[in-house]
C-alpha cells in the first residue's frame, strides 16, 4: 500500500464531494458554474459544471486510491497512462 498514493486520491474524491455540497448550498461562489450558466442555460450549464468538477475528481481519485491501495506510487502511476 502506497500510502501517499491513497492520501491524494482520497484529498481528490473529498474535493469532488466539497463541490457538490458547495453547488447545492451556495452555487454563487462557482464563478465557473454562473459562466457556464449563462453561457448554455441552467440545466446544461449545471451539468457540465458537475461532471467536470464533482464526477471527473471522484472518478480519478477512485482510480488514485485503487493504485494506492494496489502499492502502486503515484509518480508510477502518472508513468504508466
Amino acid at each position: 500500500m502506497d500510502v501517499i498514493t491513497l492520501g491524494l486520491g482520497v484529498v481528490i474524491i473529498l474535493y469532488g464531494i466539497y463541490t457538490l455540497v458547495a453547488r447545492i448550498k451556495s452555487p454563487e461562489k462557482f464563478g465557473k458554474l454562473v459562466a457556464m450558466k449563462e453561457k448554455f442555460g441552467n440545466g446544461v450549464g449545471t451539468a457540465i459544471h458537475t461532471f467536470a468538477y464533482t464526477f471527473m475528481p471522484v472518478a480519478f481519485g477512485s482510480i488514485v486510491v485503487a493504485a494506492g491501495i494496489n502499492g502502486i506510487s503515484i509518480a508510477e502511476f502518472m508513468a504508466a497512462r
